[in-house]
Protein backbone atom coordinates (compact mmCIF):
# COMPACT_ATOMS: atom_id res chain seq x y z
CA UNK A 1 0.00 0.00 0.00
CA UNK A 2 2.74 2.43 0.97
CA UNK A 3 4.67 1.50 -2.16
CA UNK A 4 1.65 2.16 -4.37
CA UNK A 5 1.02 5.48 -2.66
CA UNK A 6 4.64 6.48 -3.18
CA UNK A 7 4.38 5.60 -6.88
CA UNK A 8 1.20 7.63 -7.30
CA UNK A 9 2.64 10.64 -5.48
CA UNK A 10 5.77 10.38 -7.59
CA UNK A 11 3.70 10.30 -10.78
CA UNK A 12 1.66 13.34 -9.75
CA UNK A 13 4.78 15.22 -8.70
CA UNK A 14 6.44 14.51 -12.04
CA UNK A 15 3.43 15.70 -14.02
CA UNK A 16 2.02 18.58 -12.03
CA UNK A 17 4.32 19.43 -9.11
CA UNK A 18 6.18 22.35 -10.68
CA UNK A 19 3.06 23.84 -12.27
CA UNK A 20 1.13 23.58 -8.98
CA UNK A 21 3.94 25.44 -7.20
CA UNK A 22 3.78 28.25 -9.77
CA UNK A 23 -0.03 28.50 -9.59
CA UNK A 24 -0.03 28.56 -5.78
CA UNK A 25 2.72 31.18 -5.82
CA UNK A 26 0.80 33.43 -8.21
CA UNK A 27 -2.42 32.99 -6.20
CA UNK A 28 -0.61 33.83 -2.96
CA UNK A 29 0.86 37.00 -4.44
CA UNK A 30 -2.48 37.96 -6.02
CA UNK A 31 -4.20 37.68 -2.62
CA UNK A 32 -1.55 39.07 -0.28
CA UNK A 33 0.52 41.19 -2.66
CA UNK A 34 -0.20 44.57 -4.20
CA UNK A 35 -2.97 44.75 -6.85
CA UNK A 36 -0.37 45.66 -9.48
CA UNK A 37 1.11 42.14 -9.28
CA UNK A 38 -1.56 40.55 -11.49
CA UNK A 39 -1.63 43.44 -13.96
CA UNK A 40 -0.82 42.22 -17.51
CA UNK A 41 2.14 44.57 -17.70
CA UNK A 42 3.70 43.11 -14.55
CA UNK A 43 3.08 39.51 -15.65
CA UNK A 44 4.87 40.33 -18.91
CA UNK A 45 7.68 41.86 -16.88
CA UNK A 46 8.00 38.61 -14.90
CA UNK A 47 8.38 36.73 -18.19
CA UNK A 48 11.07 39.17 -19.35
CA UNK A 49 12.93 38.98 -16.03
CA UNK A 50 12.72 35.18 -16.11
CA UNK A 51 14.06 34.84 -19.66
CA UNK A 52 17.75 34.82 -18.73
CA UNK A 53 17.08 32.41 -15.87
CA UNK A 54 15.24 30.09 -18.27
CA UNK A 55 18.11 30.16 -20.77
CA UNK A 56 20.78 29.25 -18.21
CA UNK A 57 18.46 26.69 -16.56
CA UNK A 58 18.07 24.91 -19.92
CA UNK A 59 21.85 24.51 -20.00
CA UNK A 60 22.13 23.45 -16.37
CA UNK A 61 19.36 20.92 -17.01
CA UNK A 62 21.70 18.83 -19.17
CA UNK A 63 24.57 19.01 -16.66
CA UNK A 64 22.31 17.78 -13.85
CA UNK A 65 20.63 15.25 -16.15
CA UNK A 66 23.91 13.27 -16.35
CA UNK A 67 24.20 13.42 -12.53
CA UNK A 68 26.71 16.27 -12.68
CA UNK A 69 26.61 20.02 -12.25
CA UNK A 70 28.07 23.16 -13.82
CA UNK A 71 29.09 26.00 -11.51
CA UNK A 72 30.71 28.13 -14.21
CA UNK A 73 27.36 29.63 -15.27
CA UNK A 74 27.93 33.24 -14.20
CA UNK A 75 31.57 33.34 -15.28
CA UNK A 76 30.75 32.06 -18.79
CA UNK A 77 27.96 34.63 -19.00
CA UNK A 78 30.36 37.40 -18.06
CA UNK A 79 33.13 36.23 -20.39
CA UNK A 80 30.90 35.75 -23.44
CA UNK A 81 29.13 39.04 -22.82
CA UNK A 82 32.49 40.80 -22.67
CA UNK A 83 33.89 39.05 -25.78
CA UNK A 84 30.76 39.90 -27.76
CA UNK A 85 30.80 43.51 -26.56
CA UNK A 86 34.47 43.95 -27.49
CA UNK A 87 33.84 42.57 -30.98
CA UNK A 88 30.83 44.87 -31.48
CA UNK A 89 32.52 48.09 -30.39
CA UNK A 90 35.54 47.34 -32.58
CA UNK A 91 33.09 47.82 -35.46
CA UNK A 92 34.95 45.44 -37.78
CA UNK A 93 32.01 43.10 -38.33
CA UNK A 94 28.19 43.16 -38.15
CA UNK A 95 26.81 42.78 -34.65
CA UNK A 96 25.14 39.44 -35.51
CA UNK A 97 28.49 37.98 -36.53
CA UNK A 98 29.88 39.13 -33.17
CA UNK A 99 26.95 37.39 -31.47
CA UNK A 100 27.69 34.13 -33.31
CA UNK A 101 31.37 34.36 -32.34
CA UNK A 102 30.32 35.07 -28.76
CA UNK A 103 28.13 31.96 -28.68
CA UNK A 104 31.06 30.00 -30.15
CA UNK A 105 33.28 31.25 -27.31
CA UNK A 106 30.65 29.98 -24.85
CA UNK A 107 30.68 26.60 -26.58
CA UNK A 108 34.48 26.52 -26.25
CA UNK A 109 34.20 27.25 -22.52
CA UNK A 110 31.81 24.31 -22.16
CA UNK A 111 34.04 22.11 -24.28
CA UNK A 112 36.97 23.03 -22.02
CA UNK A 113 34.93 21.96 -18.98
CA UNK A 114 34.03 18.66 -20.62
CA UNK A 115 37.61 17.94 -21.66
CA UNK A 116 38.90 18.55 -18.12
CA UNK A 117 36.20 16.29 -16.66
CA UNK A 118 37.08 13.49 -19.09
CA UNK A 119 40.86 13.81 -18.76
CA UNK A 120 41.05 14.17 -14.97
CA UNK A 121 38.13 11.92 -14.03
CA UNK A 122 37.16 14.46 -11.36
CA UNK A 123 33.58 15.29 -10.49
CA UNK A 124 32.12 18.21 -12.53
CA UNK A 125 31.61 20.08 -9.27
CA UNK A 126 35.38 20.32 -8.75
CA UNK A 127 36.20 21.13 -12.38
CA UNK A 128 33.56 23.80 -12.88
CA UNK A 129 34.32 25.32 -9.47
CA UNK A 130 37.86 25.84 -10.75
CA UNK A 131 36.91 27.07 -14.22
CA UNK A 132 34.44 29.45 -12.60
CA UNK A 133 37.44 31.38 -11.28
CA UNK A 134 39.47 30.89 -14.47
CA UNK A 135 36.78 32.32 -16.76
CA UNK A 136 36.12 35.22 -14.41
CA UNK A 137 39.82 36.01 -14.30
CA UNK A 138 40.03 35.98 -18.11
CA UNK A 139 37.06 38.37 -18.24
CA UNK A 140 38.74 40.79 -15.86
CA UNK A 141 41.98 40.64 -17.86
CA UNK A 142 40.49 41.29 -21.30
CA UNK A 143 38.23 44.04 -19.96
CA UNK A 144 40.83 45.58 -17.65
CA UNK A 145 38.02 45.44 -15.07
CA UNK A 146 36.08 48.17 -16.90
CA UNK A 147 32.65 48.17 -18.53
CA UNK A 148 32.17 48.14 -22.29
CA UNK A 149 29.23 49.99 -23.87
CA UNK A 150 28.21 51.85 -27.01
CA UNK A 151 26.27 49.14 -28.85
CA UNK A 152 24.08 49.73 -31.90
CA UNK A 153 20.36 49.96 -31.16
CA UNK A 154 19.65 47.03 -33.50
CA UNK A 155 21.73 44.74 -31.29
CA UNK A 156 19.99 45.89 -28.12
CA UNK A 157 16.55 45.52 -29.68
CA UNK A 158 17.20 42.10 -31.24
CA UNK A 159 18.86 40.48 -28.23
CA UNK A 160 17.39 42.23 -25.21
CA UNK A 161 14.80 44.78 -26.27
CA UNK A 162 11.54 44.72 -28.17
CA UNK A 163 10.94 43.27 -31.63
CA UNK A 164 8.75 45.69 -33.57
CA UNK A 165 8.22 47.57 -30.34
CA UNK A 166 5.72 45.00 -29.06
CA UNK A 167 7.41 41.60 -28.56
CA UNK A 168 10.14 41.16 -25.90
CA UNK A 169 13.05 39.58 -27.75
CA UNK A 170 14.52 37.96 -24.62
CA UNK A 171 11.29 35.99 -24.09
CA UNK A 172 11.26 34.89 -27.74
CA UNK A 173 14.90 33.75 -27.52
CA UNK A 174 14.27 31.82 -24.28
CA UNK A 175 11.17 30.05 -25.60
CA UNK A 176 12.78 29.26 -28.96
CA UNK A 177 15.84 27.79 -27.23
CA UNK A 178 13.63 25.77 -24.87
CA UNK A 179 11.63 24.39 -27.81
CA UNK A 180 14.79 23.35 -29.68
CA UNK A 181 16.30 21.70 -26.61
CA UNK A 182 12.99 19.98 -25.77
CA UNK A 183 12.93 18.45 -29.25
CA UNK A 184 16.60 17.48 -28.99
CA UNK A 185 16.26 15.88 -25.55
CA UNK A 186 12.99 14.02 -26.12
CA UNK A 187 12.83 13.25 -29.84
CA UNK A 188 16.38 12.37 -30.90
CA UNK A 189 18.67 9.41 -30.29
CA UNK A 190 21.34 11.67 -28.82
CA UNK A 191 18.84 13.08 -26.35
CA UNK A 192 17.75 9.62 -25.24
CA UNK A 193 21.38 8.59 -24.87
CA UNK A 194 21.97 11.54 -22.54
CA UNK A 195 19.08 10.35 -20.36
CA UNK A 196 20.56 6.85 -20.38
CA UNK A 197 23.95 8.23 -19.35
CA UNK A 198 22.38 10.05 -16.42
CA UNK A 199 20.32 7.04 -15.38
CA UNK A 200 23.27 4.65 -15.16
CA UNK A 201 26.66 5.57 -16.58
CA UNK A 202 28.08 2.05 -16.44
CA UNK A 203 25.04 0.51 -18.11
CA UNK A 204 25.14 3.22 -20.78
CA UNK A 205 28.78 2.40 -21.50
CA UNK A 206 28.04 -1.32 -21.79
CA UNK A 207 25.17 -0.57 -24.18
CA UNK A 208 27.58 1.12 -26.56
CA UNK A 209 27.07 4.80 -25.63
CA UNK A 210 30.30 6.81 -25.87
CA UNK A 211 30.06 8.30 -22.37
CA UNK A 212 33.00 10.69 -22.72
CA UNK A 213 31.73 12.02 -26.03
CA UNK A 214 28.32 12.72 -24.51
CA UNK A 215 29.94 14.40 -21.52
CA UNK A 216 31.65 16.76 -23.98
CA UNK A 217 28.36 17.33 -25.79
CA UNK A 218 26.46 18.10 -22.59
CA UNK A 219 28.97 20.65 -21.32
CA UNK A 220 29.28 22.25 -24.75
CA UNK A 221 25.48 22.70 -24.70
CA UNK A 222 25.83 24.25 -21.25
CA UNK A 223 28.42 26.70 -22.61
CA UNK A 224 26.18 27.66 -25.53
CA UNK A 225 23.22 28.35 -23.23
CA UNK A 226 25.28 30.28 -20.69
CA UNK A 227 26.95 32.30 -23.44
CA UNK A 228 23.61 33.15 -25.07
CA UNK A 229 22.30 34.28 -21.68
CA UNK A 230 25.37 36.50 -21.26
CA UNK A 231 24.69 38.15 -24.62
CA UNK A 232 21.01 38.72 -23.81
CA UNK A 233 21.99 40.14 -20.41
CA UNK A 234 24.52 42.48 -22.03
CA UNK A 235 21.97 43.70 -24.57
CA UNK A 236 19.33 44.24 -21.88
CA UNK A 237 21.45 46.43 -19.62
CA UNK A 238 23.28 48.10 -22.52
CA UNK A 239 26.79 47.33 -21.32
CA UNK A 240 29.15 44.44 -20.64
CA UNK A 241 30.16 44.30 -17.00
CA UNK A 242 33.29 42.43 -15.81
CA UNK A 243 31.35 40.91 -12.90
CA UNK A 244 28.16 40.18 -14.85
CA UNK A 245 26.46 36.92 -13.99
CA UNK A 246 27.82 36.56 -10.46
CA UNK A 247 25.54 34.28 -8.44
CA UNK A 248 23.52 33.15 -11.46
CA UNK A 249 24.60 29.55 -10.92
CA UNK A 250 22.17 29.49 -7.99
CA UNK A 251 19.28 30.60 -10.22
CA UNK A 252 20.21 28.03 -12.88
CA UNK A 253 20.45 25.14 -10.41
CA UNK A 254 17.31 26.22 -8.54
CA UNK A 255 15.25 26.48 -11.72
CA UNK A 256 16.38 23.07 -12.96
CA UNK A 257 15.82 21.33 -9.62
CA UNK A 258 12.51 23.05 -8.84
CA UNK A 259 11.56 22.22 -12.42
CA UNK A 260 11.70 18.52 -11.60
CA UNK A 261 15.18 17.60 -12.85
CA UNK A 262 16.45 14.81 -10.62
CA UNK A 263 19.70 15.63 -8.84
CA UNK A 264 20.46 11.91 -9.13
CA UNK A 265 20.42 12.14 -12.93
CA UNK A 266 18.40 10.51 -15.69
CA UNK A 267 15.11 12.33 -15.20
CA UNK A 268 13.75 15.73 -16.14
CA UNK A 269 11.92 17.75 -18.79
CA UNK A 270 12.69 21.04 -20.47
CA UNK A 271 9.09 22.40 -20.19
CA UNK A 272 9.06 22.02 -16.41
CA UNK A 273 12.50 23.65 -16.23
CA UNK A 274 10.94 26.64 -18.01
CA UNK A 275 8.24 26.69 -15.33
CA UNK A 276 11.01 26.48 -12.70
CA UNK A 277 12.58 29.60 -14.19
CA UNK A 278 9.22 31.37 -14.03
CA UNK A 279 8.90 30.39 -10.37
CA UNK A 280 12.24 32.03 -9.58
CA UNK A 281 11.21 35.12 -11.56
CA UNK A 282 7.84 35.28 -9.83
CA UNK A 283 9.41 35.03 -6.37
CA UNK A 284 11.87 37.81 -7.18
CA UNK A 285 9.21 40.08 -8.67
CA UNK A 286 6.69 39.44 -5.92
CA UNK A 287 9.11 39.99 -3.06
CA UNK A 288 10.41 43.15 -4.71
CA UNK A 289 6.85 44.50 -4.95
CA UNK A 290 6.36 43.66 -1.27
CA UNK A 291 9.54 45.59 -0.44
CA UNK A 292 11.34 42.49 0.85
CA UNK A 293 15.12 42.74 0.88
CA UNK A 294 17.11 40.75 -1.69
CA UNK A 295 18.84 39.06 1.26
CA UNK A 296 15.57 37.32 2.15
CA UNK A 297 15.06 36.38 -1.50
CA UNK A 298 18.30 34.41 -1.33
CA UNK A 299 16.98 32.56 1.73
CA UNK A 300 13.78 31.65 -0.14
CA UNK A 301 15.71 30.41 -3.20
CA UNK A 302 18.04 28.28 -1.08
CA UNK A 303 15.13 26.83 0.87
CA UNK A 304 13.34 25.91 -2.36
CA UNK A 305 16.41 24.01 -3.60
CA UNK A 306 16.57 22.01 -0.37
CA UNK A 307 12.85 21.24 -0.41
CA UNK A 308 12.88 20.23 -4.10
CA UNK A 309 15.85 17.86 -3.70
CA UNK A 310 14.33 16.41 -0.51
CA UNK A 311 11.02 15.72 -2.26
CA UNK A 312 12.89 14.22 -5.23
CA UNK A 313 14.83 11.93 -2.90
CA UNK A 314 11.67 10.97 -1.05
CA UNK A 315 9.86 10.01 -4.24
CA UNK A 316 12.66 8.79 -6.47
CA UNK A 317 15.72 8.23 -4.32
CA UNK A 318 15.40 4.47 -4.15
CA UNK A 319 14.72 3.98 -7.84
CA UNK A 320 17.58 6.34 -8.78
CA UNK A 321 19.99 4.25 -6.78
Amino acid sequence: MNHNLQKRLSLYWDKFGTLVILILLVCFMAIFGPPQFIAPGNLLQIAIQSSITIIIACGEFFAILIAGIDLSVGSVMGLVGMVTAKLIVLDIMPWYVAVLLGILSGALCGLFNGLLINVTGLHPFVITLGTQSIFRGVTLIISDATSVYGFPQTFKDAMGGWLGGVIPSAVVIALLLAAILWFFSSKTVMGRNIFALGGNKEAAWFSGIHTKLYTLLVHTLCGVCFGLAGIVYTARIGSAEPLAGQGYETFAIASAIIGGTSFFGGRGKIPTVVVGGLIIGTISNGLNMLGVSSYYQQIVTGALIIVAVTVDRLFKGKSAK
